[in-house]
């Protein structure tokens, strides 16, 4: 692989120079300002600060995406979203659905088995394009809040809202290539804007699970 080559996948870009994505590069803003807001406001909450300090790092790694637009800053991109996604996976197994810490590392080590599924699954729909690779994490959310909604109805309720957000998202994210020739600007960068809110919330919904739960709920047997 030739690391770097450049990459155009995005409706804003016109050329391979730095600023050549001026709006989807300068939102990724939003990922640092949501993560060091929910940096401060996550004090004792180890869990919740670990996910704000990979919520920093998507913003870099997406900053680098769009502005240098080479495989290397591709992988400084995606790398972050995974680690995010397979350490809220494990610290939800964990505390909202009160397992023990080996089960929750196997429901990380599943997420690949059950994503393959969902791709596979709906990978003949063509327009979703590279947002198919998404879709499981959203489906997921709205699983776990559906298993909590009368255990935990308040968790439940908040992981709906960020299934939901992410889901629109998502769209913004989907429709970026097709409206590019009637709206230039493309609307990745509502995608990054959309998706800082999302993660943010999803943080919060953490926070709030482990500040406010029962002392007799939090595993003690972990």
């Amino acid at each position: 692989m030739n690391w770097q080559e450049q990459i155009d996948g995005y409706c804003e870009r016109l050329g391979p120079e730095f600023w050549a994505e001026p709006v989807n590069a300068l939102t990724n803003g939003g990922f640092i300002l949501v993560a060091l807001w929910m940096w401060q406001r996550s004090k004792g909450v180890f869990g919740a600060r670990v996910l704000c300090a990979i919520l920093f790092a998507i913003g870099l790694g997406s900053f680098l995406l769009h502005s240098f637009a080479q495989p290397w800053a591709a992988a400084a991109d995606v790398a972050p979203i995974v680690a995010f996604v397979l350490i809220y996976l494990f610290l939800a197994t964990r505390d909202f659905l009160g397992q023990k810490r080996r089960y929750a590392a196997l429901a990380v080590v599943l997420f690949i088995p059950y994503s393959a599924v969902i791709i596979s699954l709906l990978g003949s729909i063509a327009w979703l394009g590279e947002s198919l690779y998404y879709l499981p994490v959203p489906l997921l959310i709205a699983l776990y809040a559906l298993a909590l909604r009368k255990r935990q109805p308040s968790t439940a309720w908040r992981l709906a809202v960020g299934a939901g957000v992410i889901s629109v998202s998502l769209f913004f994210r989907t429709i970026d290539a097709p409206l590019c020739p009637a709206f230039p600007l493309g609307t990745h960068f509502i995608w990054h804007l959309l998706n800082a809110l999302a993660l943010g919330w999803m943080i919060e919904t953490y926070r709030l699970h482990r500040c406010t739960e029962p002392l007799a709920q939090r595993g003690l047997s972990r």
